[in-house]
């Protein structure tokens, strides 16, 4: 029996199955792709949370505060989120 799947095994083709051909490359920047959009979904979450956060602090300083370095610390995110995108498909893409 295994004689006879090993035959069968050897003569199927990935093309032919198929099954697509994926260089290294295409996985990386997939998963990337995939990190930073995730990570750039949740940087604007905080934006809209923090941003809540601010509409109801009702002029405590402290709660402004907390919610002006959320949005802060998320727009940076997001900026360091790009940059990577950038520098890393840009890296991927020359090899």
């Amino acid at each position: 029996m295994n004689n006879l799947l090993y035959v069968a095994a050897t003569k199927i083709r990935p093309g032919e199955a198929g099954v697509p051909k994926l260089e290294a490359a295409d996985v990386i920047t997939g998963i990337l792709n995939t990190v930073y959009l995730a990570a750039g979904i949740a940087a604007v979450i905080v934006i809209i949370v923090s941003a809540y956060f601010y509409v109801i602090s009702q002029g405590d300083a402290a709660k402004i505060k907390r919610a002006k370095d959320g949005i802060l610390y998320a727009v940076v995110g997001i900026i360091v989120v790009m940059s990577a995108f950038l520098i890393t498909n840009f890296v991927i893409g020359r090899f």
